[in-house]
């Protein structure tokens, strides 16, 4: 069986991700769920805690694993055997950045097939950035991430308000 790797920060896994997923789950055996620990931009969870979320959102599906790694995919997918590193296309914007990708990845490991999946057409507008300032509004989410994704985000939207209202020592004074 070819296995296959869908990298990605997963900040946080959303209704998107999972169906990219669980169509290539019917293409590929295994898939394995990789969450990047050290992204070169702003995170919402830790690592741990996008593992946890993308972990429980997978669990029903034994086709499909989610590991954590760091340092190059194309090295992790080497060292796990995937030939193949499955990636979402959602919008044209998308095409010309997981493109450039392709082309690095080729460079940096031939042996290592790059497979596009165009999501449905009712995820096109999801985003984790997306999904991430909907929650951070109070809007409803609830069509765009499972219902234990929803709960953390609203646990770490309300500890994240709460951290920025504490009132400073020197005003109690």
């Amino acid at each position: 069986m070819v296995k296959a790797v869908f990298p990605g920060t997963f900040d946080p896994v959303h209704f998107g991700h999972i169906n990219i997923a669980l169509r290539a789950a019917k293409l590929f055996q295994p898939v394995i769920v990789a969450v990047y620990d050290k992204p070169l931009k702003d995170l919402l969870f830790s690592p741990e805690e996008r593992l946890e979320l993308a972990q429980k959102a997978f669990m029903n599906y034994p086709n499909i694993q989610v590991q954590g790694y760091s340092g190059l995919t194309v090295d992790f997918c080497t060292s796990i055997g995937a030939q193949v590193l499955v990636r979402g296309l959602r919008v044209f914007s998308d095409f010309e950045h997981e493109f450039r990708i392709a082309l690095a990845n080729q460079r940096l490991n031939a042996q290592i097939e790059m497979v596009s999946l165009i999501t449905n057409e009712q995820h096109t507008f999801l985003s984790a950035s997306t999904v991430k300032e909907i929650a951070s509004l109070g809007g409803n989410i609830t069509s765009l991430v499972p219902y234990h994704v929803e709960e953390a985000l609203k646990i770490k939207f309300r500890t994240i308000e709460n951290n920025n209202t504490s009132t400073p020592n020197s005003l109690i004074d």
